[in-house]
């Protein structure tokens, strides 16, 4: 996501220059793209093969672009498998397909979707009757989780650092979720370039801690 570049390049190197970048990753990546995704399918009750289009062709960087759909096709055999509903079904159905004489007149085949987290949570959250807002604040808190536990291991940082740092983002998230509930068409998408240049660059990094 961008952000072993960053370390590699000094601009992140210590707790507060993690903090500073995270806030940044929160407020310019998570909200335009995947907050935008899980309030329109919830609040807004929106098509899940549009909203995945979208998020599909929002990710510039190939590297990003491809662990999203693999992140999204193993979110929805956890939620297929566990979480079961018709449009969870159906999605799986559009991203994984359905083998040989499986295939029935009008489904969808494999391809017609690339696979996404945030339409995953967004269809559990209507699906089950979880609220829009709190399905947005647990999909950024847990991206920004990870990221943290990266930050642990690549500064490195440390555990107690770690928790400082996400303890800092409840209210950043309060705010990203006030943020996204405002938004209009005009901002989805509006990533920050720097990050996305940042994630096309990792690829070509002398050596790397994590996958591109």
């Amino acid at each position: 996501m961008g952000l072993e570049t960053a370390i590699n390049d000094g601009a992140v190197n210590d707790e507060a220059t993690f903090r500073q970048w995270l806030t940044h990753f929160l407020h310019h990546q998570l909200v335009p793209a995947d907050g935008w995704a899980i309030r329109t399918l919830v609040r807004d009750d929106a098509d899940a093969l549009t909203v995945d289009a979208m998020l599909h062709a929002m990710s510039l960087p190939v590297e990003v672009r491809d662990g999203n759909a693999a992140m999204g096709r193993r979110a929805i055999e956890i939620a297929r498998a566990n979480f079961p509903s018709p449009d969870i079904e159906r999605y799986a159905v559009a991203v994984l397909g359905k083998g040989g004489d499986e295939v029935e007149p009008g489904e969808f085949r494999t391809g017609v979707a690339a696979g996404s987290v945030p339409v995953v949570i967004g269809l559990f959250a209507r699906d089950h009757g979880s609220g829009w807002r709190d399905a947005c604040a647990a999909h950024l808190f847990t991206s920004l989780t990870s990221l943290t536990q990266n930050a642990v291991r690549g500064i490195p940082i440390g555990q107690n650092a770690g928790q400082r740092v996400l303890r800092s983002m409840h209210d950043e998230i309060e705010t990203a979720v006030r943020r996204i509930d405002g938004m209009t068409d005009d901002h989805v998408g509006a990533v920050s370039p720097a990050l996305e240049i940042d994630q096309m660059r990792h690829v070509w990094q002398r050596a790397r801690m994590f996958m591109s």
